[in-house]
Parts: C-alpha cells; sequence; structure tokens
C-alpha cells in the first residue's frame, strides 16, 4: 500500500507464520491467559503491550507466542468480554500522544517547518480516525483538539 502522505510507496511487511495450533510447548489454559490479560489490562497496559509481556513473561513461566492461537480471541476481544477495554482505541491513542509530543516541539521551535508537516498529517489522521470510530468506540459528538487530546491522554 503506498504511504498515505508521501508519494513513495511503502515497503512490504512481514508475515507472521501460518499456524492453526498453539506450539506443543505453550500449553497454558485459555482461562489462565484470559486473567492474566486483565490482570496486566487493570495495572494500565495497552492491548499491544499485553501481547508482548504474555510474549516474553507468559502465564505461569510459560510463554504464550499467540494468545489467538491459544483463546480462539483477540486480546482486545478478551477486553472487550471481561468491561476493561480502553476508552480509547489504542491507535487514536498513540496518534494523539505523538500530536501533543509535536505540539509541544512547535511551541519551542516555531521555524520547525519539518514537524510543522508532520503534526498537520498527525492532526489530519486522527481527524480521519475520529470519523470512523464516532459512535461505536467514541461519543458521536466528540471532535479532536489539542485541549481534549492532553486531556484523554492525563486519564
Amino acid at each position: 500500500m503506498a504511504r498515505m502522505h508521501t508519494r513513495r510507496r511503502g515497503s512490504s511487511d512481514s508475515d507472521k507464520p501460518v499456524a492453526d495450533e498453539p506450539p506443543e510447548w505453550s500449553d497454558v489454559d485459555a482461562d489462565a491467559i484470559e486473567e492474566r490479560v486483565v490482570e496486566l489490562a487493570e495495572q494500565g497496559h495497552s492491548p499491544s503491550e499485553i501481547g508482548m509481556k504474555l510474549r516474553d513473561e507468559g502465564v505461569q513461566g510459560t510463554p504464550i507466542p499467540d494468545v489467538k492461537l491459544a483463546t480462539d480471541k483477540k486480546v482486545t476481544e478478551i477486553l472487550e468480554d471481561h468491561d476493561a477495554e480502553p476508552d480509547v482505541p489504542e491507535d487514536l491513542r498513540n496518534l494523539m500522544d505523538r500530536a501533543v509530543r509535536l505540539r509541544d516541539h512547535m511551541e519551542e521551535n516555531p521555524t520547525d517547518y519539518q514537524n510543522k508537516r508532520a503534526l498537520q498529517n498527525a492532526e489530519a489522521k486522527i481527524r480521519r480516525l475520529v470519523d470512523y470510530y464516532r459512535g461505536d468506540e467514541m461519543p458521536v459528538d466528540f471532535t479532536y483538539s489539542y485541549d481534549v487530546a492532553v486531556d484523554i491522554l492525563e486519564e
């Protein structure tokens, strides 16, 4: 897929190996995995951080290479089932964090035109994502602004 804000083509990503079942050495119970996912979410970890922690630390000392293969649910689905999902989708939160950091940088460096363009691109992407999520994960009357982003990120 082409890049959104440049005229260059994107680089290809690596694909996960095709697997229908978890490896034999990872024989942790699905309920234990779900409990650990909810526990990590309550500690304030994002879904991607939860996946990395399960991959690195595991459950009961056994690493979990792929939560979906072990439980037949994605991490976000597990969080939805246990009412532990984050208020703002992770991709939108990460973009808001980037925009806030860029805005703070622009206040200190007003002639940095390259980062001014990066801020415009990030905010445009945020507005598109808000339109996508509006009504489902975000309130219908939600509109993006710098102050709203700062408030969301402080929570």
